[in-house]
């Protein structure tokens, strides 16, 4: 049976991209499947690219704030939401070109826009076509997940594909979960200006974080002014009078908005994936370690597999599904490093195993921890606040890292490259640092595991000591 292509990409996001473009490039004969008349996927248009770029105009603003702390006095920063937003798009406009049609079909990729699904284990319908690839990537990504909060449908609420679309600066917001997208876009907003509540569930935001790490960024988020409501859930919504009311436990919040901010589902409804053979799970669609579904010629990555939602992540299985799709299917997708950061001031990156997984696996971890009120020049820009923490092992294997502070989503690929190359943590320590800068606090971290060992060994401090008496006693 003759088919069309080598690949057919559903999906025009991360992963989708990624594959299409290394796919054409090796002159595969490949298509792009995307539904929403756009490339770029959730992280340009509605993630990534616009949380960050908002998130740069509110640092300005706290910037601003701040400046008499160094002698710098303004009157207090007149703020336009409107106009922050316009940078957001800009950026998204700039990065979009990148991503755009035209670059795609230069490359050789034929770009499809419609709303497509599965005729069979070899055949995807779209636009009244029928296509047939040697083998398929799914890439459809995943979208906001809702609650069933009575009275919120009604009552109407923003989500991150929405929220960037705001034309005037809400009075007040309520946001609905303390993970990444709530805790930094609730932060952003309480920074350009909005009276902010976030409500958690858990008993401190970002859950799934290093708890002391988590509380760092936790008491920046309320000395900004963010109210946190630890503990409750959001139990129903109602409209009085033009204002949004909701309950929390024994909280009634009056609001001009909500965020619901409540993690991802998988786009997969719409694809018929049952006729293909594809078998789907409570997170996502099931994969192999090669990510290959339950039919061996369709392969899937990104977000609609659930896993690690991340872009980069997304990009990583993106090419591991291309080379086993398109030549042998023999390359498995390795998580044994995957790093990761929550982007609010100060940022949050983690790397590996946390402190508690650690302690689970292996009987001889070793905690090594530094402040950044230690790192000179994080005194220097009055950011002293925060920690590296890095997980090891006695013989200084790295099990894993959690870095809050300034820049920690930057300073944190020290770690990284140590542990994608397997190399102990004295590697951290033996390299030089530039003087003065903020990396500095992984070569610091790095030498408590000496300090801790020297410390414990009382036999070779003893006879260190002797050894120098002896060395003076030969000196005089």
């Amino acid at each position: 049976m003759a088919v069309d292509y080598d690949l057919i990409v559903i999906g025009g996001g991360s992963a989708g991209l990624v594959a299409a473009s290394a796919g054409a490039q090796l002159k595969a004969k490949v298509a792009l499947i995307e539904r929403e008349g756009k490339l770029g996927g959730d992280c340009l248009h509605y993630g990534c690219v616009p949380s960050k770029s908002l998130i740069h105009a509110a640092r300005v603003a706290h910037t601003v704030r701040q400046g008499y702390r160094f002698g710098v006095h303004t009157d207090p920063p007149q703020i336009n939401l409107r106009e922050a937003l316009g940078h957001v798009h800009r950026v998204i406009d700039t990065i979009q070109e990148h991503d755009s049609v035209e670059r795609f079909e230069s490359l050789g990729v034929e770009v499809i826009f419609g709303e497509g699904q599965f005729v069979d284990g070899r055949t995807f319908a779209v636009n009244g076509r029928t296509l047939k690839a040697r083998a398929f990537l799914i890439a459809t990504g995943s979208r906001p997940a809702t609650l069933p909060i009575p009275g919120l449908q009604e009552a109407g609420y923003l989500t991150n594909l929405n929220i960037f679309q705001l034309q005037t600066q809400p009075a007040s917001l309520a946001v609905i979960g303390a993970g990444p997208i709530g805790v930094e876009l609730g932060q952003s907003f309480a920074r350009l200006g909005t009276e902010v509540t976030l409500i958690c569930s858990s008993d401190i935001i970002l859950s799934k974080e290093d708890p002391e790490a988590a509380q760092v960024v936790q008491r920046q988020m309320e000395a900004d002014g963010v109210r946190i409501l630890t503990g409750h859930r959001a139990e129903k919504v109602a409209v009085i009078d033009g204002k949004k009311h909701l309950w929390a436990g024994d909280q009634e919040l009056v609001v001009d908005e909500i965020l619901l901010s409540a993690g991802q589902v998988p786009n997969v409804e719409a694809l018929n994936l049952q006729a293909a053979g594809v078998e789907v799970g409570k997170k996502g669609i099931c994969v192999n370690a090669k990510l290959q579904t339950t039919n061996p010629r369709i392969y899937a990555a990104g977000d609609v597999i659930g896993g690690y939602q991340f872009t980069h992540v997304a990009g990583s299985e993106a090419a591991v599904a291309l080379q086993n799709a398109l030549v042998f299917p023999f390359k498995k997708m390795n998580y044994r490093v995957i790093p990761w950061a929550t982007f609010t001031d100060p940022e949050l990156a983690r790397v590996g195993l946390s402190e508690a997984e650690a302690r689970q696996q292996y009987s001889d971890v070793q905690v090594l921890k530094q402040e950044f009120a230690e790192v000179d020049r994080a005194l220097a820009e009055a950011a002293g606040y925060g920690f590296a923490k890095i997980i090891t092992r006695s013989n200084g294997e790295i099990l894993g890292a959690h870095i809050v502070g300034p820049t920690a989503g930057e300073i944190i690929h020290e770690v990284v490259l140590a542990m994608t190359q397997k190399l102990k943590v004295d590697a951290l320590k033996s390299m030089i640092h530039i003087y003065p800068t903020l990396a500095e606090i992984n070569s610091k971290a790095a030498l408590q595991l000496t300090k801790q060992k020297y410390a414990k060994n009382t036999k070779l401090r003893g006879l260190l000591r002797k050894i120098f008496s002896l060395l003076r006693s030969l000196a005089s």
